[in-house]
């Protein structure tokens, strides 16, 4: 019965190659998504890298709750204005279940952002005087106008489609091309009578007059200015996206882009009819009695319906693309529907071929045209560039500190099997390394200094599996077994020790990744990644490592300075290796005498 437990004894001993090969494999296939990701070393955050952190408190407006929904739109509309300012790294995300934090990094204007980032997002309804494909869409033919005055797909949240005068607008969502020329239709645009013209209001809302009349600046220079900068606008590029309707005023007409599948199309828009907080509410609906899918019913303030009764019964008078009106949220498109008669009573719907995240993400835009939720400033942290190459050199010196003295005291009491240690310690630092860089480009993850404290503090736990193993390995010897023996008995009860060990890291981690916010998370969340690698470097590279090195005579014969010396280990005497058993002496065979 004990040879074959023997034998499957050995040949567990005999493979441990393959755990090598296969952490070898996955060290180069990391090595290789990093460059094929083209980031080669981890995101630094802003206390590193230098820029400007803002910490967004949410308060709860009147009929407005602080939850997932509100606070995940909150975060779509700044996401939208730091963009809007040509930030390209910058992150906006939530923490926790009332907290936004906004991260600016360096190189940008951290004051306009600032000022920006937590103030209400303005939405209007401008009528469309002219739209047309823009950069590469505007190498297409443009499509051409119905002949009942609807006007195919236009940029915006939804697609075309027609509805009843009961039933608001038709949702659309590209711009329709005009037959005459460009200069020819924005001139026709700003001085035909078309146009409705705003009365003067104090909330910069338009109120459009029976009567057609030029723009308000009645000034033949503006128009040409105006003219020269729709020509001129290429919303394919960025910097003329974000530069489109800037600084625009509510009562003034203005250029704008909007985009749909991916095509962008440029705006020449009229003076603001209705502000976007005359929206009272706006939902997504599916009509299930007829074939309009998806829909956005909105409603508006008494004040509101009115104003825009008043502009859709002067757009209905017009041909496209002037019978339509641009949503309009921070000076972009999101939907350009076009109508077919007055809509009064203050409730509309835009209807079309809409998905159903399509209508509610137009629903939310609409509603929440001004935050959902108010916010204050809970903390706004600066960081120049020059503090936060002195913050990381800080934390690589203490890592590298911490690391030191690891290695000595490892090389001092375990002598031989500090190779060990330190081989896994340094496959441990390329494996975090590698998923750090990783994580970057694919989560957002940014290493912080709190990051780094945890990835220190992760150096004491790694080395903490490998000295239980050591120590389960010498008790072993110490009982008089083998090296070899001793690796493989020690292994169990090492391993249960480690596994809880980890275990318990692991959760307290986990539970500071979420009840805490902010940087603390960056320490919580590397703490827990460095833990699980932790068992896989112990698992798959320090048992097979020594498995290897108990064959090699150095360390199985117990040299003194393997770290594996019985005699230094006080071994009991005699070891197992050199028993006999003593048996009764038999009688002398006469042919050996």
């Amino acid at each position: 019965m004990a040879a074959p437990k023997r034998g499957r004894s050995a040949s567990a001993q005999s493979k441990p190659g393959r755990s090598l090969a296969l952490i070898l494999i996955a060290i180069v296939a990391l090595t290789g998504g990093m460059f094929a990701s083209g980031h080669t070393t981890p995101r630094l955050g802003i206390d590193l890298a230098g820029g400007t952190s803002i910490t967004l408190k949410a308060k709860a407006d009147q009929g407005s709750a602080i939850n997932k929904a509100n606070m995940d739109t909150a975060v779509d509309i700044m996401n939208r204005r730091v963009n809007g300012l040509g930030v390209s790294e910058a992150e906006v995300q939530t923490q926790g279940t009332d907290n936004i934090i906004v991260n600016i990094p360096k190189g940008t204007n951290s004051a306009e952002a600032q000022q920006q980032v937590g103030t209400t997002a303005k939405l209007y309804f401008r009528p469309v005087l002219a739209s047309e494909p823009s950069g590469a869409a505007a190498q297409s033919p443009s499509p051409s106008a119905s002949s009942s005055g609807g006007s195919s797909p236009k940029p915006g949240a939804s697609p075309s489609g027609s509805a009843s005068p009961q039933q608001a607008t038709s949702g659309s969502a590209s711009p329709t091309g005009t037959a005459t020329s460009q200069g020819r239709a924005v001139t026709d645009a700003l001085k035909a009578g078309s146009t409705p013209s705003p009365s003067g209001s104090a909330s910069g809302s338009a109120k459009p007059s029976a009567t057609p009349s030029a723009p308000s600046s009645g000034k033949p220079s503006g128009d040409t200015a105006l003219q020269a900068r729709y020509a001129a606008l290429n919303c394919a590029k960025p910097a003329d996206r974000a530069n489109a309707g800037k600084n625009a005023r509510p009562g003034q007409p203005t250029v704008a882009c909007g985009e749909n599948d991916g095509a962008w199309f440029k705006y020449l828009l009229g003076p603001a009819a209705v502000d976007g907080t005359e929206v009272k509410k706006a939902q997504a609906v599916f009509d299930t009695q007829g074939a309009s899918g998806w829909q956005v019913q909105m409603t508006f303030t008494s004040g509101g319906g009115k104003k825009f009764a008043d502009i859709t019964g002067e757009l209905a008078k017009n041909q496209t693309p002037q019978n339509e009106f641009g949503i309009v949220l921070d000076g972009e498109v999101v939907s350009s529907p076009f109508v077919h008669g007055a809509i009064t009573g203050g409730q509309a719907e835009i209807s079309g071929s809409f998905k159903q995240e399509e209508a509610q993400n137009l629903a939310n835009m609409l509603s929440y045209g001004a935050l959902p939720l108010s916010f204050r400033e809970e903390s706004v942290t600066t960081v120049t560039a020059a503090l936060g190459g002195e913050q990381l050199r800080a934390g690589l010196l203490a890592g590298a500190i911490g690391l030191a003295l690891v290695v000595i005291y490892l090389v001092v009491y375990y002598r031989g099997l500090s190779l060990v240690a330190m081989a896994s310690l340094v496959v441990s630092a390329i494996l975090t390394y590698l998923i750090m860089t990783l994580l970057g480009p694919a989560i957002g993850f940014a290493l912080n200094l709190p990051a780094v404290c945890g990835a220190i503090v992760a150096i004491g736990i790694t080395a903490d599996s490998f000295i239980v193993y050591f120590e389960r390995i010498r008790d072993e010897i110490r009982e008089g077994r083998s090296l070899r023996p001793a690796v493989e008995r020690a292994w169990p009860r090492a391993r249960r020790t480690i596994l809880v060990s980890d275990f318990v890291s692991f959760l307290a981690a986990a539970v500071l990744f979420i009840v805490t916010v902010g940087k603390v998370q960056g320490f919580a969340f590397t703490l827990g990644l460095t833990t699980l690698l932790d068992v896989v470097v112990v698992f798959l590279f320090t048992k097979p490592l020594m498995t290897l090195l108990a064959r090699r005579k150095f360390f199985a014969d117990g040299h003194k300075w393997s770290g594996l010396d019985p005699k230094g280990l006080g071994a009991k005497p005699p070891l197992r290796r050199t028993r006999r058993s003593a048996g009764p002496a038999g009688p002398v065979d006469p042919k050996e005498a």
